[in-house]
């Protein structure tokens, strides 16, 4: 089990929310190697992202899509909760002016030193069409 404290989980927390907004590909591609585990599986809407390279491209589709293209910031609701392994918190992709337009609770599974094992996005609200 992890032992963690809590500074250090708010600090995962913080990496992770600012790894889909990073514009820089390489510093994309090390903060996810920093943050995942080699191994490490993001779970969304049904599918499966595994693995250093499938989440690399995963994150730099989401941030062409959301954050780069300007039409959303991403930011979190302050949420964090852990218990034991298990990192919970929402994020949120923001509309100029602040207002929510999407968000999820993510939940983290994390290993022993701390990076993520698991990674599960479950849509609270859903984006407009």
């Amino acid at each position: 089990m992890s032992q963690l404290t809590q500074p250090t989980t708010d600090e995962v927390v913080s990496r992770y929310v600012d790894v889909w907004s990073e514009p820089d590909p390489q510093a994309r591609r090390a903060a996810i190697v920093g943050l995942w585990a080699a191994d490490g599986a993001e779970f969304v809407e049904g599918i499966q992202f595994r693995g250093h390279e499938e989440l690399d491209a995963r994150i730099s589709h989401a941030y062409d899509e959301f954050v780069g293209s300007g039409r959303f910031a991403l930011g979190r609701a302050d949420d964090v909760t852990r218990h034991g392994d298990v990192v919970s918190f929402t994020v949120q992709l923001l509309v100029p002016g602040g207002d929510v337009a999407w968000s999820a609770r993510v939940f983290l599974l994390l290993d022993d030193d701390g990076t993520i094992r698991e990674d599960y996005h479950l849509t609270i609200q859903p984006l407009a069409a």
